[in-house]
């Protein structure tokens, strides 16, 4: 099989992974649904052979020893693909993701660019792209770094596992590093990212509480750090990073993080009711304002959903607020609004406008 034509009909079918697994046909995800090709023949050695096609003999050493691997692979002129192999029942199974070549624009990808374009205009302090996985997190850091880019003069260093959009020198200076290729990892990489003078520093996935502790050091010391972390809103992304210190430093880490923060972006990727049932994606925004920091050091994180909802002159909203917003502008179905809702009760009450204090 040449896996170039399969990745070539990856683009042109519209998907967006194909799953390969030793004994059952390939699953392909279209507009976030999971099917089978129903193709039959894929054994254990058709799936190796595959997999070795895709991998280069340093990466083979390491999926050898490892038994895991993140790469990406290009396919010149088409795109590139982020691909996860690894092994299951002693056979080889892998991940394909489609990573488009160009960038889109915020308002291309249906994001708030009035507030992300805000946020990009920081000149210190964290900014956090969160989601579950497949929600387009990197995408959407990535469209931030694409506008800064093209519009301030900086220097930018990324670390990342592995790099999945390629960004070309605009007005800024880009230096993108890779983990296993260029580094040794995210935490070794970020040690000596202060010594090569960045203005930006970009942490592909903050998975650790190394990447973190690192990640905030370089906020506090007065640089811009972007990040994405798998959480599934923003209240359970602080809850997250302030837990993974040690309990003897929760107040620490309350304190460093309420002085860096400057946004948390939160995202949820939702059927629309086009034709072409594309998705598009429903965005909850905290904006580091006094308020907030307050609320963070006083470990009151249940009371920033209400801060949130009242938030929008800074730009802030909740995932409810946009999903209505979504269903008011009759781009996502009331099932699916419902079903991406954080609270379904209060949304259906307000759709059906219906106030709680009345």
């Amino acid at each position: 099989m040449d896996i170039n034509e399969v990745l070539k009909l990856m683009i042109k079918k519209g998907i967006s992974d194909i799953h390969f697994k030793a004994g059952v046909a390939p699953l392909v995800r279209i507009n976030g649904k999971l099917i089978s090709t129903k193709f039959e023949g894929f054994n254990e050695k058709h799936i190796e052979e595959i997999a070795y096609k895709l991998l280069n003999p340093a990466q083979k050493e390491i999926f050898a020893r490892e038994k895991e691997l993140d790469f990406s692979y290009t396919v010149t002129g088409l795109s590139r693909f982020r691909i996860n192999m690894y092994r299951q029942k002693g056979t080889i199974a892998f991940t394909l993701r489609v990573i488009p070549l160009k960038m889109n624009k915020f308002e291309d990808l249906n994001l708030p660019s009035e507030t992300l374009i805000k946020l990009c205009e920081e000149r210190r302090g964290l900014i956090l792209i969160t989601g579950v996985t497949g929600a387009g997190k990197t995408t959407t850091m990535n469209t931030m770094i694409d506008y800064i880019n093209k519009n301030k003069v900086c220097n930018i260093i990324t670390v990342e596992d592995p790099i999945e959009f390629y960004h070309q020198d605009d007005k800024a200076s880009i230096s993108q590093r890779e983990v296993g290729e260029d580094t040794h990892s995210f935490s070794s990489a970020l040690k000596y990212v202060l010594r090569q003078d960045p203005d930006i520093v970009v942490i592909g996935e903050m998975r650790d509480f190394e990447t973190i502790r690192e990640g905030i050091l370089a906020a506090e010391t007065g640089h811009l750090v972007f990040s994405t972390i798998h959480t599934i809103d923003s209240v359970q992304t602080l809850d997250r990073i302030i837990s993974l210190y040690p309990p003897a430093h929760n107040m620490e880490a309350r304190i460093q993080l309420a002085n860096v923060l400057r946004g948390v972006v939160a995202q949820r990727l939702i059927p629309s009711v086009d034709s072409n049932e594309t998705l598009i994606p429903a965005s909850e925004i905290l904006i580091g304002t006094s308020l907030i920091k307050k609320l963070i050091l006083d470990a009151q994180n249940k009371d920033l959903f209400k801060v949130m909802e009242q938030g929008e002159f800074y730009g802030m909203k909740t995932f409810d607020q946009s999903i209505y917003q979504l269903f008011l502008e009759k781009k996502i179905s009331l099932d699916n609004a419902m079903s991406y809702s954080t609270n379904p009760d209060n949304l259906m009450l307000k759709i059906r406008g219906i106030s709680k204090d009345n």
